[in-house]
């Protein structure tokens, strides 16, 4: 049975079509649509009910060895109030999930974990943590979490706060926006300018009403899971069980760049040394032709089996559909043309380097 979030009951009164997703009821969409909802945050701004993440902590004076140990990224040089995206990785190389760590203070660190992967990823964590002085507790059902994202988001923000970071993936832990009290993130999900809050569930429904009548001026809008997919998708951000899981690495979802050789050890390391360019790669799909590509579609380049796509719609800001794939890495390069099979039919396409949309500056 899924679970609720603190912002159920909002979403219910004020129009929210909910799914399940993640084990948790959430809006897909509100009477706007998603199109609507998706052109408001690349134009001004949007509101996400995000609280189906979870959200893990490890703490001691060995919570840092456990990081380098278990995770894919270095944490070394991090320092308190900073985030860092990295993987969870499988001795066979494989990915178990993707996440930030959020530096909290110089021995406590908060991993926020995708909903679907809360119990798994908190399960493989536990089981792997070494050492006299380090604590584990998963802390999610103890915080609600909402993004504000576009490019409105942090005049919206200031409007209601002192506390505001200033660089993308950094975090106030003892933020406060419109009086309630709340871990403040530059992060999100869609590719725009936009920032996470953490507060507690008795708080949530009180701010995100106070975001929506500070930002209604500005044409902020509540978006649903519906315009989440489309915008990150645009933006080529991966999502787990899509562009990554347990049997793809880490270089052919193209997210190296989140994996450091150089480390002494990490679990999947050994397994990794040799394939950082790997035979198949992750890149970017533009329709040519007429349809829309869908996920798990067979990619063929010269009438042969080249690779299959992860994720692909109809990108309302583009006004283009337009997929991600795993592809032969030798056919991997801008321009060249390919054929998708939807059901079978042919739709015509070409390989586009990622991301598709980038925000301007």
């Amino acid at each position: 049975m899924e679970k609720k979030t603190p912002l159920y009951q909002w979403h219910t009164d004020h129009g929210g079509k909910l799914v399940p997703f993640g084990g948790y009821l959430l809006p897909v969409q509100y009477e706007q649509g998603v199109i609507a909802e998706h052109n408001g945050v690349r134009k001004c701004a949007g509101l996400f009910d995000v609280s189906h993440m979870g959200e893990l902590v490890i703490r001691g004076n060995d919570a840092l060895s456990n990081l380098q140990r278990i995770l894919s990224n270095d944490f070394t040089d991090m320092g308190i109030g900073r985030v860092r995206y990295t993987l969870l990785c499988n001795e066979a190389g494989g990915i178990v999930d993707d996440l930030v760590v959020c530096k909290m203070e110089a021995d406590r660190y908060m991993l926020v974990v995708n909903a679907a992967n809360r119990d798994k990823d908190a399960a493989w964590i536990k089981e792997r943590l070494e050492g006299p002085s380090v604590s584990f507790e998963d802390i999610s059902d103890s915080l609600a979490q909402i993004a504000l994202q576009g490019p409105a988001s942090p005049a919206i923000l200031a409007s209601l706060s002192k506390t505001i970071p200033e660089k993308y993936y950094t975090l106030i832990e003892k933020g406060n926006v419109a009086g309630i009290d709340c871990i403040v993130s530059r992060t999100g999900y869609t590719g725009e300018t936009g920032f996470e809050f953490y507060c507690s569930p008795e708080n949530a429904e009180g701010l995100w009403e106070r975001l929506l009548e500070a930002g209604k001026a500005a044409g902020l809008m509540p978006c649903g899971l519906g315009a989440r997919d489309t915008l990150r998708l645009e933006a080529a951000m991966p999502l787990y069980g899509h562009e990554m899981d347990d049997t793809v690495t880490p270089f052919e979802a193209a997210l190296g760049f989140a994996v450091k050789m150089d480390k002494p050890d990490f679990i999947g390391k050994k397994a990794l040394a040799g394939k950082e360019t790997p035979l198949r790669i992750r890149t970017g799909l533009r329709v040519t032709g007429r349809g829309i590509i869908r996920e798990q579609e067979n990619v063929f380049f010269q009438e042969k089996a080249a690779g299959k796509t992860t994720s692909g719609t109809f990108c309302p800001w583009l006004k283009g559909a337009f997929a991600m794939a795993l592809v032969d890495a030798a056919i991997a390069k801008p321009g060249t043309a390919v054929k998708v099979d939807v059901r079978g039919r042919w739709i015509e396409a070409e390989i586009h380097p990622l991301p598709f949309y980038t925000k301007a500056e």
